[in-house]
Order: structure tokens, then C-alpha cells, then sequence
């Protein structure tokens, strides 16, 4: 690349030119983009909208803290930073992009040496960061590069015509200030754009520079800035017809070097040039992103190595070892600084891993140190505990040399950043857990109360752990049985099923046993080995599982006093396939959740020995689930009974990948069948099933509407049941009061429909009261509670409601909630999330799965909500009906669902059935107060949701690090 030095310059570049850089609620990239633009010599504007003060040393910027200018403000915020420019020439910058220095004095010499020029730049090269590479895209194709025609509406059509986005171009800053001075207040991004390159082009000339001059963050998801300029040139309805009109207008008024042509060839012009970038973008001629070639950083080299695709562009001026040079520069700070949403996301895995190599064993060697030490580095060489730690294991080991390769890597590291890793990984879910894992043991005193009182109570109960080694990996069970060892629970017998020799001969008495097996009888091994097992419990685990510290020990404790629980689930932290933990805390034991995803809800539980050969031990018909097959028939013999749920993770294991898994589906359908079922099971994500139970009857269903003032919401609410129901056998009963509007009372009195009842009441009613008197006049077997103001959405959502209505063991079903923006504005109901009854979820896309999937698959919830509920008539007497004198102002509906529960009757939540609602619950704090009075063990730890859960915001995120209170569990 070829340009004048700084000194070269008739005045010192920091006279020259000022870059404004633009940051927002992006500490990370920020503090690496003015890493490098702080080297520049000349001024450097940095305009952070943040809404903190930016944290951490600032190089030799001026920083500017302007949270004023939040997201909304982008255009007042560039406005603002384009007025305090003094140079003659200025460049925008992103947080997340690298403009090359020498093209930068390149494109300043260019200017200053043309002074009819107005602005100048290079080419693009897009890079996306991932853990421990980078990929590039070509964005730009070779064009005319030179736009000096003295027709200003050539310039403007040639450039539309190959579009090169110039919005980071060095431009005269006299020329950008009357740009931002003439932009009306609130233009959107895609306009502001738009009009740059017009009004850019028709006010002066304009050079492309045959250098690379920016590498960009390509745009992954959805642009943050919504910049997506074809919609906004292309589309046809009638708002965005008129919002290019408008806006070609506005450009015709401005005063460029389009001369001699009147408003309306002004505006004529100004959409000729949108229809010139349109087409550009339609043929592929701008912004195309291919990529070119990858580049892996070789932790061993500490350079990157590149892997060119089979397409090349040589005809742009990227490939000489100079740019690669400035690549792999970007690559070591972009490896060292690690900024953006899919880097941290693939490098939490790395760190994660990391930081399990870099925990202590108790066997441990400073050789075993070292060579763990090594691996963690191979991972990643940019973590500095890693490498401070490597570097001193190797002095130790008198590795001189290899110890000052390592000094001089922590330098390099040093001189550009010493800020880790760590308190970022802290925030990641990864981070958190093992946070939250750290104080869930017991101290050297808690241990030993604890030892002496297992000790007075015979040893506690005895867990005979059954380990699958059907690999051979004697690496994958060392860490198993390492975990075991290094836990705090010494009951335990293992089992290891291997299809390898045994390391030694052993017998079933022995604390860890070795059986051979092979992959045909290993389910008949494990049967022999349960009938010879001493111990009460049996848990069947993978070789590769690792044990948490306190686990063990504290269902020990839980279950000395469990003479009636038959199996035990248990939470747990899973681990990614890029290493990456999340946890998996399950409610109490949820039927429906189970039979929808087996391959979460099925594994590790503590079996009792003697409840597992009763029912037969495990099927080798079912050998890829064989717990969720013994759990069905031990549902099966005792119904739901004695099957508990210890909220406390027990295991780290692999995460399970959701799978067609034909032994699941035959094991369900095998236990459906003996409950007199002909079910279909179908899924719409593999490894999630939903149960069509094929009833045959095709019971009454009265639906009940409480009339509420608010007519246009009554009448989609009734349109939408009569235009959209495709069951035929159902009636509606509105349920109004006599103090009714003027204008329900009038609409009610002309309804004329053979399935409609309009019932009144004698004297002002609750909506509770309402449904109660209503439910006294229906005719149905089952009732439907309907606010006034829902909307059913699918045509199927009774037949879906009574799908599990008519399931003996189920009393009531509930809806999912969706707001006119297709987010999730209910979807089930939790006790005591935030401070009261709450959804979770709520804002969440339609279509999203969520925490375990609870969005998307059919479970128990210990309430719902009657914006639409389903109950059997002759349950809902039994229950009383809803509570009108209590909970007259709310709450009703949730005292309904505990008191179906407390009667033994599931509330089954489905997706299935979805509804338009708000889904805002009602404001009752004295009805809210008396629900929490009535059933203060529910509020206490509701069943459907998971003690280590965070009652706050959307829920089913982790909640506070709290350590386990040992003293209660002695009591």
C-alpha cells in the first residue's frame, strides 16, 4: 500500500483528521476498538451512549459519555459528534470494525491533493470472530472507482449502480456537517443511509482507492442497526411507497450539485437513484458476503493458519503478505480481547473446559500438572491464569526455556490488554454455575456432624452407582470415578459395565466392580447385578458423569427419612457438546413433562432397589431407554405415589442431543397401551413427543363468557369461537350483569345464534360469581372458562383442551397465551415469582422452546389461568366452583387449580391451544394475600417450578449461590 508518511503531511495528521468512534452498551468491543484507533496519530472522538461510564483505563482519547443519545438517538448522537469535529477531515467508526491506518493516510493525502473531492475510501473485507478462529467474506466487488464526472446526477447514478456503502469513508467534515444539519429529526437508520450516499455524491466527487481500507463485522442475526436498506427501496405497500416519495422529495430540496431540474424532477431523479441501488442489490453487484478464507490461530505457533476456499477474488487488492500481516495482527487482538455475542458463545465452551483442567486432584503430580496445564493451553492460548500457571509449573520442573517461551507470550498478551477473561466468563451461564456449585458442600466441621449422624443411623442409605463404559474409555471413567472419590459421600458401591478387560478381578462385595459385558447382555448384567446389590438405592450413570461434591451426601440425608418414596429425580448441570454447562433444574414430578421429553426427564434418577425388581428390572426391548421404560411401568404399578423430586444437581454430564429415539416412542406407547389408550404420538421437534389419546367420545362442552363492559373485545372473543371452532358439540353461555353497558346490553339483545345463551344476573356480579351462576344452566360435560376479552387462534383447541380433560387423572387444562405481537404474554402459572403469581416467559417470541423446552412441550403447571380453562362440570362442583366470596377480585382461577391438586387431579398445561390475551394478571393484593394464607406450602415451593430457580423476572433463570443449610437435614 503506497501513501505519504505522517510526516509527510502538510500539517501533522492530529490536525487532519478526527476519527468518531460510536459505542453502545459495548464495554468489550469498545475498550478494543480504542485499543486500536487510540494508536492512531491523530484525534480520536469516542462517543459511548452507554448507560454506564465506561470502566477501565481510556487511552489517549477523547472520550465522551453522552447517555442522552440512547439507542433510539443514533442520529442525534452522530449529529452531536459531526459538531465537534475541528479537523478538516472526519471518519465514522464502529466499535466492531478496523479501518486500516495506512488507508486512512491514504485517503486523507487523496483529499487533501483533490480538493473537488468530497470523500475517499477502499474496499471491505468482512470477518465474523468464532472461539479460536476467524472467518472472512468478501462484501465489495471490483467497481469503477472513480466518480468525477462534473454531472452531479452521473455520479449519483454511477454510484448507486455498484453500490459501495461510504458511510465510513473519510469525508471533508464541512460537507458531513451540512449533511446531519439538513437530516429532519428521527429519520430511521435505512433512510439516513440512503441519503448519505445521494446527498454525498451529489455535492461533490467522490474515490475508491484500490486498498483495502475497513475489515467489518459481518452482521450475524438480526442487524442491530435494522439497516436493512432493500425492504425500505423495494417494498410495495402503500406505507413504504409513500415513505420513499417523501423522502425523494426531501432529497430534490436539498442544495447539491444537481442543478436546473424542479421538484418534480428533483423528486423523479431522487427515485431513479433508489431504483439504481435497488437493482445493484437484486443482481448481486453490493454487499454480497462470500466467504474466502478462514483463519485457525495455532496455539503451538501462535500465528493463525489460513484455509483459502475454492473461490477467489484476486482481482481485489487483499491478497499481498502486507494485508495478512495486518490480519493477523487484528486476529492476535481479536484473540486476546474477545468482544461479541458467537466468540463468547464458542469460547465459554474453551473456558469452561479450562477451567475444569486447571482444578486441583487429589492424586494430583507436578507432572500431571503440567500435562493438564498443556492441554488447557492447547484449548486456548489467550487465557492468561493458563498460561501464568503454565509458565510457573514449567520453571518449577527446571523447563527454562519452554517457561521463557511462556513469559514472552504473557508479555505480548500484557502490552496489549491485562484485563482476563475472568469477569466475563463470571457473567456467562457457564461462569455462574460453577459460582453457584462452589458453596452447595459442606465445611470440615458440617462433615463431621454429618459422618456422626449418619454413622448413629446405620451408614445412612447406601447408593449402588451403575456405570455404562460401552466404549472402552478408561480416560471417561477416571473422571467418574475421580468425582466419587474426591466427593463427600462415601456410601456408595460402583458397578462398571465395560466392554474392555477389566483392570481386575473384583466381586459384587467389593466397593468398585468390574463387569464384562458385551453390547447384546449388558441389560441382563445389569439386572444380575441389582438382584445382587446390598444397597437400597440404584442409579444408572455414563462413564464420562461426574459426581458434584455434595450430591450424594445430601440425598443421603433426604432419604434417611423416605420410607415411601419409590424414585428420586434429581437436577443436574449438563454440558454442551462445544463444553460449554447449563443446568437442568427440574420441577417435582411432572407425568405430562416426563412423557413429552423423556430424554431430559428420565435420566439419573435414585431408584429403590426393591421397587425396580418388582416391576421387572430394566427391558432390553428398550435398551436406548431404559430408565424412562422403568419408570413408566413403575407408574404403571403404583401410579404417581412415592415418585419425589431432590432439588439439588447431582451429576455433570453429557448434554443429550434431542433425537428420534424409536425406544422412547415404543416405550410410550407400550405404557399408554396398558393404560387403555390407542394413542398417536407425533413430534414436531425430534426427541419431544405429544400424545393424541384417541378418545372416543366427543363429550358436550359449555363454554362460559363473562360479558365485561368492553364490546368489541365480547365480540372477537364470540367471532372468534363461532368463525374458528371446528369441534361442533359446544354451546356458549355469556354470563352479564345487569349494570352492563348500554352498548354490550344492546349487542347482547339482537344475538341471534342456535349455539349462543346470553344468561343475566339478578344483582352485580364477579366475573368469579359469574362463571359460578353460569355453570348451573350448562349443558356440557366439560366447561371452558373464556375472559370476555380472549381470542381463540387454532380451530382444534377444544378437541386439544379435551384431549387431556377426559384423562381421568387430569382436572383441569390450561392455554397458551400469546399477545398481538406474537409474544408469549402467559404460558402457565408459577407461585411466588415476583412476590406473587407470575408467568413465566412473558415477551418471549411465539415460536421460541425456552428453558428444557417448557414452551414448546405439554406439562403440569399447579395453575392456570380462566382466560382459557378447561375443567370437567362434575369436578368442578365437587371443588366447590370457584371461590366468589375470597377471591371476588382475583385469583380465583389459581385456587381452583391448587384445590383440583390437592384432590389428587393434574393441571396439564399445552401449547397447543393458543389464545390472544394480555395476559395480565389481576391487581388483588388483599385476594392475593388470602391465596397465599390458604396455601402458604404451595407458595412455599411450587411443585412445577425448581427451589434453585430465581423468583424473578422471567423466571426459570439461576438463582442466588446459596449454601445448603446441613443442620436442618440433621434435625
Amino acid at each position: 500500500m503506497q501513501g505519504k508518511s505522517v510526516s509527510e503531511h502538510t500539517l501533522p495528521l492530529n490536525e487532519l483528521l478526527t476519527v468518531v468512534l460510536i459505542s453502545h452498551n459495548r464495554p468489550a468491543f469498545l475498550r478494543r476498538a480504542m485499543k486500536f484507533y487510540g494508536a492512531l496519530p491523530c484525534k480520536v472522538l469516542v462517543l459511548d451512549s452507554a448507560t454506564e461510564h465506561f470502566k477501565g483505563e481510556i487511552p489517549e482519547v477523547d472520550y465522551r459519555h453522552v447517555p442522552q443519545f440512547a439507542y433510539s438517538g443514533f442520529q442525534a448522537k452522530l449529529a452531536y459528534g459531526v459538531e465537534q469535529v475541528t479537523t478538516p477531515y472526519m471518519v465514522l467508526a464502529a466499535d466492531d470494525d478496523f479501518i486500516v491506518h495506512e488507508a486512512l493516510f491514504e485517503s486523507v493525502d487523496f483529499l487533501e491533493e483533490n480538493r473537488d473531492y468530497g470523500m475517499c475510501h477502499g474496499y471491505c473485507l468482512m470477518y465474523l470472530t468464532l472461539g479460536g478462529s476467524v472467518s472472512y467474506y468478501r462484501r465489495d466487488k471490483k467497481v469503477q472507482e472513480d466518480y468525477s464526472s462534473e454531472c452531479a446526477q452521473e455520479r449519483v447514478l454511477d454510484y448507486m449502480h455498484q453500490y459501495v456503502p461510504p458511510f465510513y469513508a473519510v469525508t471533508r467534515t464541512a460537507l458531513m456537517k451540512s449533511w446531519y444539519a439538513l437530516l429532519p429529526p428521527g429519520t430511521s437508520f435505512q433512510w439516513q443511509e440512503i441519503g448519505h450516499v445521494y446527498f454525498m455524491l451529489a455535492s461533490a466527487k467522490a474515490r475508491i482507492l484500490p486498498i483495502p481500507y475497513v475489515v467489518r463485522e459481518i452482521n450475524y442475526g438480526d442487524s442491530e442497526h435494522s439497516t436493512e436498506v432493500y425492504h425500505t427501496l423495494a417494498y410495495t405497500d402503500a406505507k413504504s411507497v409513500a415513505e420513499r416519495e417523501a423522502f425523494a422529495e426531501f432529497l430534490a430540496s436539498l442544495p447539491t450539485g444537481i442543478k436546473d431540474l424542479d421538484a418534480e424532477q428533483g423528486k423523479a431523479f431522487a427515485l431513479e437513484s433508489f431504483a439504481a441501488m435497488t437493482d445493484s442489490l437484486v443482481t448481486g453487484r453490493a454487499l454480497t458476503a462470500e466467504l474466502i478464507f478462514e483463519s485457525t490461530w495455532n496455539q503451538s505457533l501462535k500465528a493463525p493458519d489460513r484455509r483459502f476456499g475454492p473461490k477467489q477474488y484476486v482481482e481485489m487488492p487483499f491478497y499481498n503478505q502486507v494485508f495478512f500481516d495486518l490480519l493477523t495482527e487484528l486476529e492476535f487482538m481479536l484473540h486476546a480481547m474477545p468482544a461479541g455475542r458467537v466468540q463468547l458463545q464458542r469460547l465459554e465452551g474453551v473456558w469452561t473446559r479450562q477451567e475444569h483442567l486447571l482444578r486441583a486432584r487429589n492424586n494430583d503430580t507436578a507432572e500431571s500438572v503440567v500435562d493438564r496445564l498443556w492441554q488447557a493451553h492447547d484449548r486456548n492460548a489467550f487465557n492468561r491464569t493458563v498460561v501464568k500457571r503454565l509458565a510457573a509449573q514449567l520453571e518449577l520442573l527446571g523447563e527454562d526455556e519452554e517457561a521463557q517461551t511462556m513469559r514472552d507470550w504473557i508479555a505480548r498478551l500484557e502490552a496489549l490488554s491485562v484485563v482476563d477473561h475472568h469477569a466475563t466468563f463470571d457473567n456467562m451461564p457457564s461462569g455462574r454455575l460453577l459460582k453457584w456449585l462452589a458453596p452447595r458442600q459442606p465445611d470440615a466441621q458440617q462433615t463431621e456432624l454429618i459422618a456422626r449422624h449418619l454413622a448413629a443411623n446405620d451408614g445412612g442409605p447406601q447408593f449402588g452407582i451403575f456405570l455404562l463404559d460401552l466404549d472402552n474409555d478408561i480416560d471417561k471413567l477416571q473422571v467418574t470415578l475421580d468425582s466419587l472419590v474426591e466427593g463427600h459421600s462415601k456410601a456408595f458401591k460402583i458397578v462398571v459395565f465395560t466392554t474392555g478387560e477389566p483392570p481386575a478381578a473384583t466381586s459384587a462385595q467389593n466397593t468398585l466392580h468390574f463387569v464384562r459385558v458385551t453390547q447384546n447382555n449388558v441389560v441382563d448384567k445389569l439386572n444380575q447385578s441389582a438382584r445382587q446389590s446390598p444397597c437400597e438405592w440404584l442409579l444408572l450413570a455414563q462413564a464420562g458423569d461426574e459426581f458434584t461434591a455434595g450430591g450424594l451426601l445430601r440425598a443421603s440425608l433426604e432419604l434417611m427419612s423416605a420410607a415411601d418414596i419409590r424414585a428420586v429425580a434429581t437436577d443436574e448441570i449438563q454440558r454442551t457438546a462445544e463444553g460449554a454447562m447449563v443446568d437442568v433444574f427440574r420441577p417435582g414430578f411432572n407425568l405430562d413433562l416426563l412423557q413429552s421429553l423423556p430424554s431430559l426427564m428420565a435420566r439419573h434418577w435414585l431408584i429403590r432397589r426393591d421397587v425396580l425388581l418388582e416391576v421387572g428390572g430394566y427391558q432390553s426391548d428398550f435398551s436406548k431407554a431404559l430408565e424412562f421404560d422403568l419408570l413408566l411401568r413403575i407408574i404403571e404399578q403404583g401410579g404417581l405415589a412415592g415418585l419425589a423430586h431432590l432439588d439439588e444437581p447431582l451429576l455433570i454430564t453429557q448434554a443429550p442431543v434431542l433425537e428420534e429415539n424409536a425406544h422412547e416412542r415404543q416405550a410410550l406407547l407400550r405404557h399408554l397401551g396398558n393404560r387403555g389408550y390407542k394413542a398417536k404420538i407425533t413430534s414436531e421437534v425430534p426427541g419431544t413427543y405429544q400424545v393424541d389419546y384417541r378418545h372416543t367420545e366427543r363429550p358436550m362442552v359449555s363454554v362460559i363468557v363473562p360479558a365485561g363492559d368492553d364490546l368489541p373485545a365480547l365480540q372477537r372473543c364470540l367471532d372468534g369461537v363461532l368463525l374458528r371452532t371446528r369441534y361442533t358439540r359446544y354451546e356458549v353461555l355469556i354470563a352479564a350483569n345487569p349494570t352492563q353497558s348500554a352498548a354490550v346490553n344492546d349487542w347482547l339483545g339482537t344475538l341471534q345464534n342456535a349455539k349462543v345463551r346470553v344468561l343475566y344476573a339478578d344483582q352485580p356480579l364477579s366475573d368469579a360469581a359469574l362463571c359460578n351462576a353460569a355453570s348451573q344452566e350448562t349443558q356440557g360435560e366439560y366447561l371452558v372458562l373464556l375472559a370476555a376479552d380472549a381470542e381463540v387462534v387454532n380451530p382444534n383447541w377444544i378437541e386439544s383442551l379435551l384431549n387431556h380433560a377426559q384423562r381421568p387423572e387430569v382436572g383441569i387444562v390450561g392455554a397458551k397465551l400469546v399477545d398481538r405481537d406474537g409474544k408469549i404474554s402467559q404460558a402457565g402459572l408459577i407461585l411466588g415469582l415476583n412476590g406473587g403469581v407470575g408467568s413465566a416467559f412473558v415477551g418471549e417470541k411465539h415460536g421460541a422452546r425456552a428453558y428444557m423446552q417448557r414452551l414448546a412441550v405439554e406439562q403440569n403447571y399447579s395453575a392456570v389461568s380462566k382466560v382459557c380453562l378447561m375443567v370437567r362440570k362434575e369436578l368442578f362442583d365437587a371443588l366447590g366452583g370457584l371461590d366468589e366470596e375470597t377471591f371476588a377480585d382475583g385469583f380465583s382461577d389459581v385456587d381452583l387449580c391448587l384445590k383440583a391438586g390437592q384432590a389428587g387431579y393434574l393441571v396439564v398445561w399445552t401449547p397447543l391451544v393458543q389464545v390472544l390475551h394480555n395476559g395480565e394478571l389481576p391487581q388483588a393484593p388483599q385476594s392475593l394475600a388470602a391465596l397465599r394464607e390458604k396455601w402458604s406450602a404451595a407458595f412455599a415451593q411450587d411443585s412445577a417450578y425448581n427451589a434453585n430457580l430465581a423468583l424473578t423476572g422471567k423466571g426459570f433463570t439461576l438463582g442466588e449461590s446459596t449454601p445448603i443449610n446441613w443442620a436442618q437435614l440433621l434435625a
